[in-house]
């Protein structure tokens, strides 16, 4: 018989002792696991020390669910414009005057450059506004450009968005919204709000304990455009007059010229001037950003820079030197704080579209209540029909392996508890399913351990031949159901992924507590009572 050493053993009841802890915060009170994480010391990760309870998901705790939508068309709107002010910096790059101006499409711009000096000019400065789509460009694949440039006769010249350039800028929007929405449902007091992709450019938002969906939709509605525009000087034409962060009550006169959007913006982080040693910010561009950013910043020292978020100007900072290199640093009389918040805004304010609210629901926490009862007793009855199968079929084996259903029931909290999922309706089924598969393992060892028995090994012999030839099929079974539980999580959505989270960490805790845990009870029990046969 398999032999184990003193640290196997040591490291099976460790492992059991955590998961009772992991999963103990579960059965307190908010306030009990308040406390106890209030009490823990600033300087040891919170994530060590057991206080997090289980998230209950909106079907079983009641709460807001909201369907939103990005606004392609004004999406459409916003990149037509930026595409306008590209044309425009480059014709003034060029020093080359279109006949009629530039003209607006529906999908692009449009001028007339009737001079073919001009043209050959003009034309590979324009081509760089038609990059490669990222998101394709990275795949390999090529020939996907954000922008199609034609000419026509007279010496006429479009550019237009392609489908692929704004099926990739809804997406990157869609990623951007989904940040700037989890920052904004945080900020309620709500916890694990889930927040994800539905389709090519829905957003579902799930906030488990919200009964005001009003809150929500209004916290969700705004905009959340990030821009960098110049503050306009006197007897400037084009302004907007927006309202000041700094000095509340107030208002700031920015050109309605749009330098730079966020979605150009990279990583925005929070730091100190290394002089004043001031908390300050450092942004980041891309490429394209960084050019323009570099453009703009040159022409204007000296001049104040206005950063709008939803049309409120959180800071306006004097341009001391050029900008170039497509970074920079924002300073002002900010606090640790202000600095941070001021970071995160930037990092994640940036979605130019508006977001439309196309569903909306609410669940009562009555309801959530009934499916928790509902769901609890579908799991006890489970359980005690497992128990008692196991009990009367295989005596002391069956009651070491509702031993170690019992500590698969708990690892199962545990890893929930630390990883954070969150519990629903269809996870409670996954927790019933996992009750009989992690009981077949054992069936599917103990029934070779009768075989070895019958064809006339020794108990001893009988068990090991038992656990050794059984050892494969219970692997490859688990496998095969693993590899389809990954596939519905990452396929799936809503409650789908809920069961897939819970069957996936049933299966890992099966391939411990039904080989390893039960063949080290099943040694424990044998060199205690010295059997002389089979106790089945």
């Amino acid at each position: 018989m398999t032999r184990y050493t003193p640290g196997k053993i040591v490291a099976v009841l460790l492992l059991c002792v955590l998961s009772a802890l992991y999963a103990a915060p579960s059965a307190l009170s908010p306030e009990t696991r308040k406390s106890i994480e209030d009490s823990i010391p600033s300087w040891i990760p919170k994530w060590i020390v057991p206080h997090r309870a289980i998230v209950l998901g909106l079907d079983l705790q009641g709460g807001s669910h909201i369907l939103l939508e990005v606004d392609a068309p004004d999406l459409m709107r916003a990149q037509v414009a930026t595409l306008r002010d590209d044309v425009r910096r480059i014709l003034r790059e060029v020093r080359v005057t279109p006949q009629g101006g530039i003209g607006t499409l529906p999908r692009g711009v449009q001028l007339r450059v009737p001079e073919q000096a001009d043209r050959d000019r003009l034309i590979p400065r324009l081509q760089e506004i038609t990059q490669p789509v990222g998101g394709l460009a990275a795949l390999g694949v090529t020939g996907a450009s954000a922008a199609a440039l034609t000419q026509g006769e007279g010496g006429l010249i479009q550019i237009q968005l392609t489908e692929a350039g704004m099926n990739d800028r809804v997406r990157r929007a869609v990623e951007q919204a989904i940040e700037v929405l989890r920052r904004r449902v945080d900020s309620t007091g709500t916890t694990e709000p889930s927040i994800q992709r539905q389709g090519a450019n829905r957003i579902e938002v799930q906030v488990p304990g919200l009964q005001h969906p009003e809150r929500l939709k209004e916290l969700l509605g705004r905009t959340a455009k990030l821009e960098f525009r110049m503050v306009a000087e006197p007897g400037a034409v084009d302004v907007d007059s927006l309202p000041s962060r700094d000095n509340p009550g107030q208002t700031l006169p920015v050109e309605r010229r749009v330098i730079v959007d966020g979605s150009a913006l990279v990583d925005a982080q929070p730091s100190f001037d290394q002089q004043s040693g001031r908390p300050v910010v450092n942004f980041r561009f891309n490429v394209a950003g960084g050019q323009r950013f570099g453009q703009v910043t040159s022409e204007s020292v000296g001049r104040a820079l206005a950063i709008v978020l939803d049309n409120e100007v959180i800071s306006a900072p004097t341009i001391q030197s050029p900008i170039t290199g497509g970074s920079g640093i924002i300073t002002g009389q900010f606090t640790v704080q202000q600095v941070n918040e001021l970071a995160v805004l930037l990092r994640a304010g940036a979605l130019p579209a508006k977001l439309t609210v196309i569903e909306e629901r609410t669940v009562g926490p009555g309801l959530g209540a009934d499916s928790i009862r509902a769901g609890t007793l579908a799991t006890y009855v489970a359980g005690a029909f497992v128990v008692v199968f196991m009990l009367v079929s295989y005596g002391v084996f069956g009651l070491i392996a509702n031993i170690a259903l019992a500590v698969h029931l708990v690892l199962i909290f545990a890893l929930m508890s630390l990883t954070g999922a969150t519990l629903t309706l269809p996870g409670i089924a996954g927790i019933v399913l996992t009750i009989g598969t992690a009981v077949d393992s054992n069936v599917l060892i103990y029934e070779r351990i009768r075989e070895e028995a019958k064809a006339g090994r020794s108990i001893l012999m009988a068990i090991d031949a038992g656990f050794q030839r059984a050892f494969a099929t219970v692997f490859d079974s688990n496998s095969t159901m693993l590899i389809a539980a990954v596939i519905l999580f990452f396929m799936g959505a809503g409650p789908v992924r809920g069961f897939a989270v819970v069957f996936i960490f049933g299966i890992v805790t099966t391939l411990i507590t039904a080989i390893t845990m039960t063949r080290m009870m099943i040694n424990l029990w044998y060199r205690l009572f010295k059997p002389t046969r089979i106790p089945f």
